[in-house]
């Protein structure tokens, strides 16, 4: 113990000082040299920027839990046929994001204020490359084309117009022609009334030589074909609409006869409950192979996201499947697809891949070939997403803004639309 003189008292007092700021500094340099930076911070390790993270993971936060400080979060799924391949379609889990052209930031091409909701915070591109394999897409009769448009009431209006359709459908072409062993699936909420209207977009855009013919589509519940089959014929794009004649018209597949879906908005986020959607048949039915389950508030709010995309939505997927007699959802459709808490939709997507085609309990345990049930040690959440060699998804995960900016692009929208007719919106 040091005792200090009374004549000494100063020169003490100087010599403290200097030892606690040389312990500061020892801390700062211990800190920093032990902190994660350069692409080396893996899921819920803190950041600072993007570059901080592991491939397919993004610098975000959450401010709805309470979590305030930027940290890794994944932003990229796995794709489950670069480990478990050759199985029927129906069979894997797909991401899917609602509204998936109502991207917020988006320009406005009619010269007016946008007054809609926005579902997305980042480009059909960038969504296909993170792994996305569904797009709900909105298609109207506008301006003697056919638009994408978050509306109401059956009518595109120039506030609620984003692009012309064939724009995004040019952007699938462009990821199907670049990534040939990729399946897109695209749910087409239906008001074009232009007679083969559909058809000639898709031709147009040059997707017609990936469709998906609906005559081999199962009627009956059955298998689909397999994954490696669809890819062998080029049979790579499923297009469903809402607009039961379109089928004979047209050779566009009407969703309700080939997809189960449990209702959309509020009713679908409500704990414990999964009711099927009125124009579907019961989720338990068998009488379909393929199961949408929808799951996004009526309201959407990209903060808030992430803490929808925690825990309750697990237990939701729980919910839904025993709705539905045991069958896991094939598509998953969220908003704001990259918010979570950590691992979010990814996560779950994991889950219910690794359960249904290996018996583990991430699709990243599973072993090509190896007997069911089979898995390697895996902790979750897990680190940065596994990378498919064969298709090399590199998009960016970063928002087009910071993710820890406070910008609420729906609530004037909430305040506006918040009347019954604008449940159209969804």
């Amino acid at each position: 113990m040091l005792v200090c003189l009374t004549d000494y008292l100063s020169l003490c007092r100087v010599t403290a000082a200097i030892g606690y700021l040389f312990l500061l500094l020892f801390s700062f340099f211990i800190t920093v040299y032990t902190a994660c930076f350069n692409g080396s911070c893996q899921v819920l390790d803190s950041c600072s920027q993007a570059t901080d993270c592991g491939p397919g993971l993004y610098c975000g936060n959450c401010p709805a839990l309470g979590k305030s400080q930027p940290f890794c979060t994944r932003g990229q799924a796995i794709v489950p046929t670069s480990i478990v391949g050759g199985l029927p379609f129906n069979k894997y889990s797909w991401l899917m994001t609602h509204n998936s052209f109502s991207i917020v930031d988006a320009p406005s091409l009619q010269g007016v204020q946008r007054l809609t909701f926005y579902n997305q915070e980042d480009t059909v591109t960038n969504q296909l490359m993170n792994g996305v394999r569904g797009l709900m897409l909105d298609m109207y009769d506008f301006n003697g084309d056919i638009w994408l448009c978050h509306s109401f009431r059956g009518q595109c209006f120039n506030f609620t117009a984003f692009q012309p359709a064939i724009n995004t459908l040019r952007e699938v072409e462009t990821f199907l022609s670049q990534n040939p062993s990729e399946i897109v699936t695209i749910v087409i909420e239906d008001y074009v009334h232009t007679p083969k209207g559909l058809s000639n977009l898709f031709l147009n855009a040059g997707l017609d030589k990936y469709w998906f013919p609906v005559s081999k589509m199962p009627k009956k519940g059955e298998d689909w074909p397999t994954v490696n089959e669809m890819v062998q014929a080029n049979h790579r794009l499923l297009v469903f609409t809402s607009v039961a004649s379109k089928e004979a018209e047209e050779g566009i597949a009407y969703q309700w006869k080939y997809i189960l879906e449990n209702e959309a908005g509020d009713p679908g986020v409500k704990p414990g409950s999964c009711p099927n959607r009125k124009e579907s048949r019961p989720l338990n039915s068998k009488s379909a192979s393929l199961f949408l389950m929808n799951y996004f508030p009526s309201y959407p709010v990209e903060t808030e996201a992430c803490k929808e995309h925690s825990a309750p939505l697990a237990d939701m997927i729980s919910t839904c499947f025993k709705a539905a007699g045991s069958m896991m959802p094939n598509f998953l459709a969220v908003n704001f697809y990259m918010r979570s808490d950590g691992g979010g939709v990814f996560y779950d997507l994991d889950s219910m891949n690794g359960q249904r085609l290996c018996g583990c309990n991430t699709i990243a345990a599973c072993q090509a070939g190896a007997p069911f049930g089979s898995c390697k040690n895996i902790t979750m959440p897990s680190s940065s997403p596994m990378t498919n060699t064969a298709g090399g998804f590199s998009g960016s995960v970063q928002f087009s803004k910071s993710a820890s900016t406070i910008y609420y692009p729906n609530q004037f929208a909430i305040g506006f639309f918040s009347i019954p007719w604008m449940l159209f919106l969804l």
